[in-house]
């Protein structure tokens, strides 16, 4: 169970990264500084926290195996390299993007 930071609907498949000063979870930006824009967990179920802060369950760690399709990102995540890096970034932690899973 994780900590989303509040100010928007996360949709399942969620792309996150964890901001290092609150340890909250935010969409994974492609760039950026507060520790977010690492990849590092999949939204498992669609959270509300437009209004507060609201807790997710994620994978956060592998060996995971999760479908491409279903990954959502966040808007500066916006082309192939980017979303490449955003793989890379899970591969890391174990969590693997397939296509037609």
């Amino acid at each position: 169970m994780i900590t989303l930071l509040q100010g928007m609907a996360y949709p399942v498949g969620s792309v996150l990264g964890k901001i290092t000063a609150s340890s909250k979870y935010t969409l994974s930006p492609a760039t950026g500084s507060d520790g977010s824009q690492v990849a590092s967990a999949v939204l498992l179920y669609a959270v509300d926290a437009t209004l507060a802060d609201a807790e997710g369950i994620v994978v956060a760690r592998g060996p995971s195996i999760v479908s491409r399709a279903g990954l959502a990102y966040g808007a500066t995540v916006d082309d192939g390299t980017k979303i490449t890096a955003k793989l890379t970034q899970l591969t890391a932690v174990g969590i693997i993007a397939r296509d037609g899973v």
